[in-house]
């Protein structure tokens, strides 16, 4: 993928892969142009094949946004970030970014459940 951009620029993920914490979600929102998203959608296939098979993968949902302009989210838990980590900067897995269009700009970040009393469970 040509380009990435922190979410939190004081943060970013390269940052936060190095604490340790489990279980996490990667939120990932990406922007395209039109014209790209067909291959956007066949690079994203590709990783989450190969996430699927790493160790401490659970999930995964890809999210489109509603109207003209593509905008996806992902999603995808993991047992811990320590697993998360080895995936993400696995050779094979950066060798794939290269096959994202260059318009696409990818926000990863890392979070993790929150309990809410009566509402959420963490």
């Amino acid at each position: 993928m040509s380009h990435r951009r922190p979410l939190d620029p004081a943060f970013p993920i390269e940052r936060q892969i190095d604490l340790e914490a489990a279980p996490i979600v990667l939120v990932n929102v990406f922007t395209l142009d039109e014209a790209d998203e067909r291959t956007f959608l066949q690079a994203w296939e590709n990783d989450a094949n190969f996430m699927k098979r790493q160790p401490g993968f659970i999930s995964t949902q890809l999210h489109r946004a509603i109207g003209e302009n593509p905008a996806y989210l992902n999603y995808a838990v993991w047992e811990s970030t320590a697993d998360f980590r080895a995936a993400f900067t696995h050779p094979e897995f950066i060798a794939k970014l290269s096959a994202y269009p260059s318009s696409a700009i990818a926000m990863p970040h890392l979070f993790q459940k929150v309990a809410v009393p009566g509402i959420c469970v963490a």
